[in-house]
């Protein structure tokens, strides 16, 4: 019976022993195993040194587009200059040869802007011209002759002759009077010696027979001048015809 409770009580013993063993001691943390090293482990080591700042890292980062960047300005830099060289070259041509051009027609030479007597002249007498060689009376054909010969010269001649060829057949017989007065002149060109007018007409046209009648009308044409012998004289008429 001893024996038996003996048994007992040191079974009883060993297991608060255990239990309280158990209890005291902690926890073991579990062991991190280190990864094997291999190649990307290698190549990081390499790319990235140990202990070195993320800031840095942040910093270098930025300045790689920023250098590449002035690499590519400072490569493309003398090819834009160069371009712009070639085309101020160009431009500088175009202007020279336009200047001269422009030197050289005929227009640049045009004083009857500047030239105010010369203007005033060429106008007074064409405007007298004019009047004389567009104006015809039945009675007095010769008069109408002497004009043309005074104030017309080269192919102007003729061409009065076509425009006014129908009045001179009709004259006598409806006993015509044809009168041009010019309202208005304006000297388009006077270089030197030649000169164009533009020139704005009234003309009236009387029938002095037994049943009287006239007729109205306005007329616009141009004409070119030569001054010859001191006078200036129509060299050519134009009616805007064509």
């Amino acid at each position: 019976m001893s024996t038996t409770r003996h048994l007992v009580n040191r079974q009883r013993r060993l297991a608060t022993v255990a239990a309280a063993e158990r209890t005291a001691t902690p926890t073991a943390t579990p062991t991190t195993v280190p990864e094997p090293a291999g190649p990307d482990t290698e190549s990081r080591s390499e790319s990235e040194p140990a202990g070195e700042p993320e800031a840095d890292k942040e910093e270098k980062a930025e300045e790689a587009p920023r250098s590449a960047g002035l690499l590519r300005l400072r490569v493309s830099l003398p090819a834009v200059l160069c371009v712009l060289t070639v085309l101020l070259g160009s431009f500088a041509a175009w202007s020279f040869t336009s200047a001269g051009s422009l030197r050289d027609e005929p227009g640049r030479q045009n004083t009857a802007l500047t030239d105010i007597s010369r203007t005033s002249e060429v106008k007074g007498q064409i405007t007298e011209a004019v009047g004389a060689v567009f104006s015809y009376n039945y009675a007095s054909p010769a008069k109408a002759d002497t004009a043309v010969k005074t104030y017309l010269v080269g192919k102007a001649v003729q061409q009065h002759k076509d425009m006014l060829a129908e009045v001179r057949a009709q004259a006598p017989k409806q006993k015509l009077v044809l009168t041009t007065t010019v309202t208005e002149s304006g000297v388009e060109l006077l270089d030197g010696d030649r000169a164009r007018l533009l020139i704005f007409a009234d003309q009236s046209n009387t029938r002095t027979g037994k049943s009287q009648e006239t007729t109205y009308a306005a007329a616009m044409f141009a004409v070119d001048a030569v001054r010859r012998g001191g006078s200036w004289r129509i060299s050519a008429i134009d009616t805007f015809s064509r």
